[in-house]
């Protein structure tokens, strides 16, 4: 029997034109997935673009097109535990990690495995944890592969809710060392698989949500539930070494962090100052947003592109794609 298709597509949000999906793999074997695409013309450089906990490759068909559009190639991957990526659970549903060396090795294979293929100059772009992880790649160096970096809700500080921090890292802490990293850190609902756009934490755009409600429909392999302890501490630790300001000195080059006003899940004082720390940091509020500004409205995701533009003019000119 043909193994399925690496890339789900649905009504609405084909898989983009110019390549594809690819195993890689990372960390102590894990099978990874990624998706490489090029531009119909010279690229101007390229971008690796990381999501977030619990989103596959689909959820940023559109994001890709866009950068497409804009003249870059583009390598979107998924971290381990997320979408067809390996996962460490026999229950798939549940989001797992443990602290996260896993997590920077398995970057560093995928930079090795697709950079020969990638054109410079490189913008990293990452969203919420990938945003966390992509941070924390940087400054465990060298940077000097990427030329920029833009950030989207960089998950730099998580909330945890009517729970206080101190007790929820504590928490944390203490079940993954009795042996229960692997169990719910918060309850599952009932249906993973089914979520009602209203009363939603995640975005203000009612068809951007149904869109990707719609690719786990089509795959429900690409469904992910609630974090484990593990994962919570994995949480607890990357933010907390981000909070080094001599960790962020190390990665001198510009980072534009886009902070949404309203966000319900990352801490926004944390990324002010991590920007305010990074040499070359800048932050930046999108009015009203929610946590995934990139599945935003278009009004809210436009603040981003405005900045992400700025970002790549500076550092991959359209003129030198002209000229190559």
């Amino acid at each position: 029997m043909a193994e399925p298709a690496l890339l789900t597509a649905v009504p609405g949000a084909p898989i983009p034109p110019g390549g594809g999906g690819e195993w890689f793999t990372g960390a102590r074997g894990a099978r990874l997935r990624a998706a490489l695409f090029s531009p119909p013309g010279p690229a101007r450089g390229s971008v690796v673009l990381s999501s977030g906990r619990s989103e596959p490759i689909e959820k940023y068909f559109e994001v890709i097109g866009e950068l497409l559009a804009r003249g870059f190639t583009v390598l979107a991957h998924e971290w381990r535990g997320q979408g067809l990526s390996h996962r460490s659970l026999p229950d798939r549903l549940k989001g797992h990690a443990t602290g996260f060396s896993d997590f920077l090795d398995d970057y560093r294979a995928l930079l090795a495995a697709f950079g020969p293929r990638l054109p410079k100059p490189w913008i990293a772009l990452g969203h919420s944890m990938g945003g966390c992880l992509t941070l924390l790649a940087l400054a465990a160096g060298p940077a000097e592969p990427f030329a920029a970096a833009v950030l989207s809700a960089p998950m730099l500080g998580v909330k945890t809710g009517d729970v206080p921090l101190p007790l929820a890292r504590l928490a944390a802490r203490a079940n993954r060392a009795l042996g229960r990293g692997s169990g719910w850190a918060r309850k599952p609902p009932a249906d993973p698989y089914v979520e009602a756009f209203d009363g939603n934490l995640l975005t203000h755009d009612r068809a951007r949500f149904a869109r990707a409600r719609a690719q786990i429909a089509a795959n429900p392999d690409l469904a992910l539930g609630p974090p484990t302890w593990g994962w919570l501490d994995f949480a607890f630790q990357a933010t907390a070494y981000l909070a080094v300001p001599a960790h962020l000195k190390r990665i001198d080059i510009p980072v534009v962090i886009v902070s949404a006003e309203n966000d319900f899940l990352v801490s926004g004082p944390a990324q002010r100052e991590a920007a305010a720390r990074l040499p070359q940091g800048r932050f930046v509020e999108v009015p009203g947003a929610y946590h995934e500004i990139l599945m935003e409205t278009d009004e809210r995701r436009a603040v981003f592109w405005r900045e992400f533009d700025a970002v790549a003019r500076a550092v991959a000119p359209v003129w030198a794609a002209a000229q190559a």
